[in-house]
């Protein structure tokens, strides 16, 4: 099997100014919503959405983990209802040409080595356009149904630590080798065949406290992060203190990414009042109290109940995301006034994924004509 150069065919290392992907098809996707057009993720949904994305040139399409939706004693409700990430990434890997599969793993619920196996497979399945999510795990009541305990926080990136290492020795080494960490103990490892992609398939990671943050400055080639203002002067520092600290304390270049919901129409008043509609007037008030009341205990992107408040249309409309928010002209110049700032890609979620990309073919002139990406060539000619 040929290895060599292989991660120059991973899109998420080209040249374009901005990148793009789209996140949570697998799943429903990022808004808490009871609005009856909202995606749901059926098997032809996920592929017509997959290729829209393909053939607009994007670069990823990032499948998120869930086991157990957001409200206690309803299994229910459409948060739990979520595609496993890494058999979904392999059939979209297969009906797809261009853009990178995604998946996501919380490493409490699946052993490395199975996990480094997986990996390799869908690498090979997809010719080298896989990468791996990371997650530490922060929903208990996920984690409780593997019999996994909710470790205190920066512990819990002590573990992912550990997980990662043993599954990037299995991509790159060819010899068995012993592990007796303090999380795992492996005897005579070893995983065949390797990745397409050596040293191994790149590693995505948001880490939003400070623990999180020296995480993924450490061992992420594409870290995520919630931009805690809409102000451009905040963006550009909380991103490049992001870049800074990989190059300082670790000697790494590192892609900063961000995801937004994304809510465009023919003018920027009806785009504002149908993101009233669905993220307001029709929020899913429910699951949304529980999954923000989850994010606000566990994961410390926001300091304070206060915040959480504060965040609630942001959580409704997409998970806490920013605002891509207009017509078509006011999207391109958001997209590059984050670009000036420093970022590197953003992920997009739409309330109807498939509607919003066949919007979105309007977007794409705009920000090609901006320097923003290169004209694409779907045919790949």
């Amino acid at each position: 099997m040929e290895m060599a150069g292989a991660r120059s065919r991973n899109p998420l290392f080209n040249a374009n100014r901005m990148k793009l992907g789209i996140f949570g098809a697998n799943g429903k996707g990022a808004a808490q919503t009871l609005v009856p057009e909202a995606y749901r993720p059926s098997w032809r949904n996920s592929v017509d959405t997959a290729r829209l994305a393909d053939a607009l040139g994007f670069e990823a399409v990032l499948a998120y983990a869930r086991w157990k939706g957001y409200i206690a004693g309803q299994p229910t409700h459409v948060s739990g209802v979520t595609l496993d990430p890494f058999t979904w990434c392999a059939g979209i890997a297969q009906a797809t040409r261009h853009l990178a599969v995604i998946a996501t793993s919380h490493a409490p619920t699946l052993h490395p080595i199975t996990a480094a196996k997986q990996c390799a497979t869908i690498d090979i399945i997809a010719d080298g356009r896989f990468a791996l999510n990371v997650v530490g795990g922060w929903n208990k009541p996920e984690l409780d149904m593997f019999g996994a305990a909710m470790a205190e926080h920066d512990q819990r990136y002590d573990h992912l630590e550990e997980w990662l290492n043993i599954i990037q020795r299995l991509w790159r080494e060819e010899a068995e080798f012993d592990v007796d960490g303090r999380f795992f103990r492996v005897l005579r490892a070893s995983s065949m065949p390797k990745p397409v992609q050596q040293p191994g398939p790149p590693i995505v990671n948001a880490g939003g406290s400070d623990r999180g943050q020296r995480f993924a400055c450490q061992h992420a080639d594409i870290c995520f992060l919630i931009l805690r203002s809409e102000a451009l002067d905040d963006i550009a520092s909380q991103i490049a203190d992001y870049k800074a600290m990989a190059r300082r304390d670790y000697g790494r270049e590192v892609q900063v990414w961000t995801y937004a919901y994304c809510v465009q129409r023919a003018t920027r008043a009806e785009a504002e009042d149908y993101l009233e509609h669905f993220a307001v007037r029709h929020e899913d008030g429910p699951s949304l109290d529980a999954w923000s009341a989850g994010v606000g205990s566990q994961t410390k992107i926001l300091k304070s109940p206060e915040a959480v408040r504060a965040f609630r249309k942001r959580f409704a409309a997409g998970a806490g995301g920013s605002a891509l928010v207009g017509t078509a002209a006011d999207i391109a110049l958001r997209l590059e006034q984050l670009a000036d700032a420093g970022l590197d890609g953003v992920l997009l979620t739409w309330v109807d994924f498939i509607d919003g990309l066949k919007r979105f073919r309007d977007v794409m002139p705009q920000i090609e004509a901006r320097g923003l990406r290169s004209p694409f060539d779907s045919a790949g000619t």
